[in-house]
């Protein structure tokens, strides 16, 4: 399913993909939701950065390996990567329906910071 888009600076990959890129290890997932949002059920060791403080925390974005950008349906994830290209990274992704879907799939969650 991954797909680059022309005008997008991510790659759109679906949460089956996402599982496996972080099962692999060395990638950074950017949880682009609100605090409650995160509170209640996140991708396991996901960094929690709102969609619009992603230029405000731009130290906490890793350099040296690929971000996977989630929210709740991959709205928010989306802007969150616009702006980390914004920055100058390249090796992005977007997670397409996010939360829902990951949660849907029946893959792990966190709960709590």
């Amino acid at each position: 399913m991954a797909e680059k888009r022309e005008g997008e600076p991510f790659t759109r990959i679906d949460v089956q993909e996402a599982k496996q890129m972080i099962d692999a290890g060395n990638v950074q997932v950017i949880d682009a939701r609100e605090p409650w949002e995160h509170a209640e059920g996140h991708v396991p060791g996901s960094l929690r950065i709102q969609h619009m403080a992603v230029l405000m925390q731009a130290d906490k974005l890793a350099t040296d390996r690929p971000i996977l950008f989630i929210c709740k349906s991959g709205q928010r994830s989306a802007v969150a990567a616009e702006f980390a290209a914004s920055l100058g990274l390249n090796d992005l992704y977007n997670v397409e329906g996010g939360h829902l879907a990951w949660e849907a799939a029946g893959f792990p969650m966190e709960t709590g910071d």
